[in-house]
């Protein structure tokens, strides 16, 4: 009986090893091109951003001039379709005063209808609308960029991922850093340089952060390529920075709110847990074990 228990035993953990064995395989096949190619994507540069950590908050400066930048550069070829007007003037976003954004809202023309005719006609944008497009469909984009159309940036800092962690190591690291998305758009941006050995792509730009190295993105940024509102001298390093921090909102425009509901959360749940303790302490320490 002994016997055949060890035997079975033994087939199990050979099965497991082997299923080990497989799957590091598959891992090597898949990864094995990506190696030889050379072509591997730098982690981005790390930076503190204010906002990053449990108790972070946005910095409203900060968000005000990446709006600007938004708006007076990328906003030419990427859209912003899930922000509305009315969000640069919401708690925990760049908080924008209300006159301030119907004025912003007005800037822009939205198709609206059909009216009494059944036909649709322009207005100017209201703060209830959402950003427009710069091309009123995708066709246009490609058509106006070689043929790939700029991402859409909303939620850009979620669907980029600036590091590149081990498999194995990849879910922990990400839960204590985050996915790096910021820092990738921040890096993206800096990032552009000539290429190795003198290699050259006709309407494509070097940037070791992009996934093959070659962008058809220009460099967007230049100095003073802005004049801040603040005064805040406008370097490719600020106007980076600034950006990105505008484009994290955008992808989480309730993160203060959800953090503070977390963090209530948080205590009630260990004060509740204190709470039952001291019921159970009362009731049963009079009951021998």
């Amino acid at each position: 009986m002994g016997r055949n228990v060890n035997m079975r035993d033994f087939r199990i953990m050979n099965r497991i090893i082997k299923a080990i064995a497989a799957c590091g395989l598959s891992l090597a096949v898949v990864s094995g091109p990506a190696a030889a190619s050379g072509a591997k994507v730098e982690n981005a540069e790390d930076y503190a951003f204010s906002f990053e950590g449990p108790f972070g908050t946005f910095d409203r400066a900060q968000l005000r001039r990446g709006w600007q930048v938004y708006k007076e550069v990328c906003a030419a070829c990427h859209s912003l379709k899930y922000i509305r007007f009315r969000n640069l003037a919401e708690p925990g976003g760049p908080q924008l005063d209300k006159k301030t954004v119907k004025a912003i809202a007005a800037e822009y023309s939205v198709k609206d209808g059909p009216n009494d005719e059944g036909e649709m006609f322009e207005r100017p944008a209201r703060p209830s609308d959402a950003i427009p497009s710069p091309f009123p469909n995708e066709q246009a984009a490609k058509a106006a960029n070689n043929g790939a159309a700029p991402p859409d940036l909303s939620l850009i800092t979620k669907a980029r991922e600036g590091w590149w962690y081990p498999w194995y190591l990849s879910p922990i690291l990400k839960l204590v850093n985050g996915n790096g998305g910021p820092e990738y758009v921040r890096s993206l941006l800096m990032g552009y340089k000539p290429a190795p050995h003198g290699e050259e792509k006709e309407g494509l730009h070097y940037n070791p952060y992009f996934k093959g190295h070659w962008i058809a993105m220009p460099p967007p940024l230049s100095d003073d390529a802005v004049e801040y509102a603040d005064g805040t001298r406008a370097t490719v390093e600020q106007m980076a920075t600034d950006v990105a921090a505008f484009l994290a909102w955008a992808a989480m425009p309730k993160m203060e709110e959800r953090k503070r509901v977390g963090l209530m959360v948080l205590l009630y749940m260990g004060l509740f847990a204190l709470l039952m303790l001291l019921v159970k302490t009362v009731i049963w320490h009079r009951v021998k074990h």
